[in-house]
């Protein structure tokens, strides 16, 4: 007998847990990795993928790719999931986030429940606005839309009153990762 799981939008949700030692040996032939495993926490729109793919060197692993390629995101990119999947997504992306620092991988990502980040970039409100009307104008790739800057705006504040105090904050992506390179 074969037993499928399928998610609501019919897509296959994947998720079993293993090392991952594959999935893991294909990342380490696109990214490097490190002494220490790192994870900076951006809500969406805040550049991370503008900056991954603009990387000279490929420190760092766009958390959506990691999550795509390990099974942990089956989400709809355009935002259309219900808390229940929101949370479940969350842990999951965490769960990977975890194995993937303890391989020394960098990730820059939006999903997270528990795992503590080790930097955190919230742009300027008015700056977040301009990249996410940006990629809507120009190369839209999922996320965060002008249409739905509520559920940002409560996805920064979950950051804030979950991380503040715990985590240093950071305006760009440039600054977090140069602090995360001054750790190491």
């Amino acid at each position: 007998m074969k037993i499928e799981s399928q998610s609501r939008n019919n897509q296959p949700r994947g998720a079993i847990f293993t090392d991952g030692t594959a999935a893991y040996d294909d990342l380490a032939e696109v990214y490097i990795r490190h002494k220490t495993g790192r994870f900076i926490l951006a809500p969406s729109g805040s550049g991370k993928t503008f900056y991954v793919t603009r990387q000279q060197q490929n420190h760092w692993i766009d958390g959506d790719v990691l999550w795509d390629v390990t099974g942990a995101d089956y989400s709809d990119p355009t935002w259309g999931n219900d808390t229940d999947d929101v949370m479940e997504i969350n842990a999951r992306s965490d769960v990977i986030t975890i194995q993937a620092k303890k391989q020394g991988f960098w990730v820059i990502g939006s999903s997270n429940l528990f795992l503590k980040p080790d930097a955190i970039v919230i742009p300027e409100w008015e700056k977040h606005q301009s990249y996410i009307s940006s990629r809507e104008n120009n190369n839209y790739d999922g996320g965060a839309t002008s249409k739905n800057l509520e559920d940002l705006k409560l996805h920064i504040k979950w950051i804030h009153d979950t991380w503040a105090g715990k985590v240093s904050f950071f305006d760009t992506i440039e600054d977090a990762v140069t602090y995360i390179e001054s750790k190491d």
